[in-house]
């Protein structure tokens, strides 16, 4: 097994032993028994840590008993901290899994720059590979779901994942190395469980090597997707008909150029998965590509708009709240932008659309700044009739996104006096009569 798992290590490139000491993750446990002593045996620097997260009461304690003695055994180092599971699980609204997870590697990483560590061992082997690819199978997943567990994820690295539990049980019975055992492992209650416990047996009884051979595939497919990443990033981003053009605070797609790509859904699943949306709503949007324009679709952090050929994703923004302005002044807004107001007895017109000059005698303070609202109507500048700002903007060819982002500036009787990058209303705009003026100004991007 020792021959094994150095061979893994170099094809993967994953310790050395110039890099300095590394951080082992210490459950008590056959597999991270295991990792340390595999690891102290082929001559690496480590040093333990261990997490009691007091959920199993007397067990809990048992196991942080059996790692102080191990590794004062061993004369290795051990780091142990306690954490209250259930209340940050409580506090964050995650499950108890999940609380103990982002505990567990909040903490290895903190140790890990506090002693100077190279990289954090975690005791994955080859059987947790191929649950996680089940798992993922199970829940719906693309082709990176298909690889199970990475031999890397940053400064998390897993030397175990070329060999299987049974191997591990049996190099730790070779050295009448004891172990503690969870019991909740031992529960078909949690999907992991259910798969370990019955799953797995029974496609075994099958095949014998299904799990062998589910893991050959693994590494196929994550080798597969190499080719496939590469692939599709030169589509992306380097091809002539590049998929993707990145904006300040969105990206679109060109729908023409989507449909003429050898699996457009494919395609569109690699855009959109890693802004929140779901392999359903993926499927939904590749339905919608052929339909109208104007249809909207959310994932928990962005926002797709199908507008004309175009997918526009941006991130979700929380709604902007109209801003009092009372009189002249410089205001700034909860994002950082500005918004001024000054009178002047210069009368100059501006020719900057993100500043409006108007007849001051005509405005009555207050103002108001806000969002574009349903009917909202205003007589542009040099146009006969007053016309509703959706009309206009449409006109103008904005997208739905931008029209609820349009701000306008209304006077003390809710009047439009100015659509903000865009045009005056015309009975506010300087005439020859104009001894004074009212220059508004608005810093589109944040200072």
């Amino acid at each position: 097994m020792l021959n094994k798992i150095t061979a893994f290590v170099e094809r993967h490139h994953l310790l050395s032993h110039d890099a300095g000491k590394y951080i082992v993750a210490l459950s008590g446990g056959a597999d991270s028994v295991a990792l340390l002593l595999v690891l102290k045996q082929l001559g690496y620097d480590v040093e333990a840590a261990h997490c009691n997260f007091r959920l199993r009461g007397e067990e809990s304690d048992r196991d942080e008993q059996f790692v102080r003695s191990l590794c004062e055994r061993l004369q290795i180092k051990l780091h142990l901290i306690h954490f209250d599971t259930k209340t940050y699980a409580d506090v964050h609204q995650v499950s108890i899994e999940m609380a103990a997870r982002e505990l567990r590697y909040r903490y290895f990483e903190q140790l890990r720059q506090d002693i100077g560590a190279q990289d954090v061992c975690v005791a994955h082997h080859q059987d947790d590979a191929v649950e996680t690819l089940l798992m993922n199978l199970i829940r719906g997943t693309g082709i990176h779901g298909l690889t199970g567990i990475r031999p890397r994820n940053g400064h998390i690295v897993r030397p175990l994942l070329c060999v299987t539990r049974a191997e591990i049980v049996r190099f730790l019975d070779s050295l009448h190395q004891p172990y503690v055992t969870d019991s909740t492992n031992l529960v078909p209650d949690v999907v992991r469980n259910k798969i370990r416990l019955e799953v797995l047996p029974l496609l075994q009884q099958i095949n014998p090597a299904a799990t062998e051979n589910i893991a050959r595939t693994a590494r196929w497919m994550a080798e597969a997707e190499k080719v496939y990443n590469d692939a599709f990033n030169i589509s992306l981003f380097t091809s002539p008909s590049s998929l993707f053009t990145s904006h300040s605070s969105f990206f679109t797609s060109p729908i023409s150029t989507l449909l003429t790509k050898p699996s457009p859904e494919c395609f569109l699943f690699e855009l959109l998965t890693p802004h929140g949306f779901t392999s359903s709503q993926v499927e939904q949007v590749f339905d919608a590509l052929k339909g109208p324009s104007g249809r909207v679709f959310q994932s928990p952090t962005h926002e797709l708009l199908i507008d004309r050929d175009q997918l526009i994703i941006e991130e979700r923004h929380e709604s902007f709240a109209p801003m009092r302005i009372p009189e002249s002044g410089l205001y700034r807004l909860p994002d950082g932008r500005q918004f001024r107001a000054e009178t002047s007895d210069e009368v100059a017109v501006s020719r900057d659309p993100y500043c409006a000059t108007l007849d001051a005698s005509k405005v009555r303070f207050p103002l108001t700044l806000r969002t574009v609202q349903t009917g909202d109507r205003f007589q542009p500048y040099g146009m006969k009739g007053t016309r509703l700002v959706s009309d206009y903007l449409t006109d103008r060819k904005r997208t739905l996104f931008e029209k609820r982002r349009q701000l306008v500036v209304t006077d003390a009787q809710g009047e439009i006096l100015w659509l903000v990058g865009e045009r005056v209303a015309h009975c506010y705009a300087v005439t020859d009569a104009t001894r004074s003026i009212l220059r508004l100004s608005f810093a589109a991007t944040a200072q």
